[in-house]
C-alpha cells in the first residue's frame, strides 16, 4: 500500500497538472477567440476631441467619453473581442483598450500616421498603412516589434488581410492601385489599377471578391481575389445628388453574404448593394459625410458615422430607413461594436 506522503505527493503532482492545463487552454482560447459574453458597447472614434465614446447598443444610451490619444481613427475588435485596437494617428502608435473596462493595456508605436489597419486571423500580427511613409508595415501584437515593411504607393489606407492569411491589400490613394502584399515574401507581388482615389477594402463571398472603394469615382472596383484582376465597377448616382458629392469611402457587409453597405460621403446616403448580382438596390439617407460604417452581429442594425454632422445613424437594416441618431463627437471617423 502506497505511504501517505507518496499519495500527499501525487495529489500535489495531479493538482498542478490540472492548474497548468487550465492556463494554458485559457491562453489558447484567448489567442483564437474563446466565447466571452458580449459587453453590448457601441464605440465611436472622434478625430476633433482626440476621444473615444461607448453607447449601450441596446438604449443608445451614451455609457462613457474619454481622451483617448490624439486623433484616434479606425477601430477594429481582436478576434476574442476582448481589446479594441485604435489608430493614433497624431501619436502614431495603435492603443489596445480593454473592452470591459475602457482602460488602455497597451500601446504599440507603428510609425508615423497610421490610420487604418487590419489584424491577422489570430490576432498576432497587425498590419498597418504609414500614411506619411508610404509603407505597409507589420507588428507582432505580442512584443510590440516590427516584423517588416513594404514600400507602397503614395498615402496608403485601406488594408484587409486575405482569407486565408497569405496576403495583404493595401490601397494608395494617390497612386489609384490596389497593392498586393504576400506575406511570406514580404514584397509586393502585383499592382491592380481600381478608380481614383481608392480608399477602404472589403471581402465578400467567402474571400472570393475584394471590393474597392474610389472616393472620387464614385464607384467600387470589384477584384476577384484569385486571378487579381478587376471583373466588374459598380456605379454610384443616389436622386438629386450632385455627381461631385458622392464621394464613397466606408464599407460593410452583412455576415450572411446577402448584401453590402457603401457609406458615399458627401452624398449623405449609404448604398444597399445586393452581393450575388452586384446591383444597387437602395439608397438610405443618414447625416452629413456618410463615413465608417459597422454591423450588428445580427445584421439588423448598421451604425453610421456622420464627419459633418458629429452624430452616428443607426440603420433598421430590414425597412432600410434610419431609426435613431446617437451625438458624438466632432468629426466622428470610425464604429466598433461588441454585440
Amino acid at each position: 500500500m502506497p505511504s501517505p506522503a507518496w499519495l500527499a505527493g501525487a495529489w500535489l503532482l495531479a493538482t498542478a497538472l490540472l492548474v497548468a492545463a487550465g492556463l494554458a487552454e485559457g491562453a489558447q482560447g484567448a489567442q483564437g477567440g474563446a466565447a466571452r459574453a458580449a459587453t453590448g458597447q457601441v464605440f465611436v472614434s472622434s478625430e476633433k476631441d482626440d476621444a473615444l465614446t461607448a453607447y449601450d447598443a441596446g438604449s443608445g444610451q451614451q455609457l462613457a467619453a474619454w481622451r483617448q490619444c490624439r486623433r484616434p481613427r479606425h477601430l477594429q475588435l481582436s478576434p476574442d473581442r476582448a481589446r479594441l485596437y485604435v489608430a493614433c494617428s497624431d501619436d502614431h502608435r495603435v492603443d489596445v483598450v480593454d473592452v470591459g473596462t475602457r482602460k488602455t493595456v497597451t500601446s504599440l508605436p507603428v510609425g508615423d500616421d497610421p490610420e487604418l489597419f487590419d489584424l491577422s486571423q489570430d490576432g498576432r500580427t497587425l498590419y498597418v498603412s504609414n500614411e506619411d511613409d508610404a509603407l505597409l508595415s507589420a507588428y507582432d501584437t505580442g512584443s510590440g516589434k516590427r516584423v517588416f515593411a513594404v514600400g507602397v504607393g503614395a498615402e496608403p489606407e485601406g488594408v484587409r488581410v486575405s482569407a486565408d492569411g497569405r496576403q495583404v491589400y493595401v490601397a494608395s490613394e494617390v497612386a489609384n492601385l490596389v497593392h498586393v502584399v504576400d506575406v511570406a515574401a514580404r514584397k509586393v507581388v502585383r499592382n491592380i489599377r481600381v478608380g481614383n482615389r481608392p480608399r477602404r477594402l472589403l471581402l465578400v463571398r467567402g474571400g472570393k471578391e475584394l471590393w474597392v472603394s474610389n472616393e472620387m469615382s464614385a464607384s467600387v472596383s470589384v477584384i476577384r481575389t484569385d486571378t487579381l484582376e478587376v471583373v466588374q465597377t459598380i456605379a454610384f448616382a443616389p436622386r438629386g445628388m450632385r455627381a461631385e458629392d458622392v464621394t464613397p469611402v466606408g464599407m460593410a457587409a452583412r455576415s450572411d453574404g446577402t448584401h453590402a453597405y457603401i457609406g458615399l460621403g458627401r452624398a449623405n446616403h449609404v448604398a444597399v448593394v445586393e452581393v450575388a448580382s452586384r446591383r444597387v438596390q437602395d439608397y438610405v439617407l443618414v447625416g452629413r459625410r456618410a463615413w465608417g460604417l459597422a454591423l450588428s452581429r445580427d445584421n439588423a442594425r448598421l451604425y453610421v458615422a456622420n464627419g459633418l454632422s458629429d452624430d452616428v445613424s443607426v440603420v433598421d437594416t430590414a425597412s432600410r430607413k434610419a431609426v435613431a441618431t446617437l451625438k458624438a463627437g466632432r468629426v466622428p471617423h470610425s464604429v466598433a461594436i461588441d454585440d
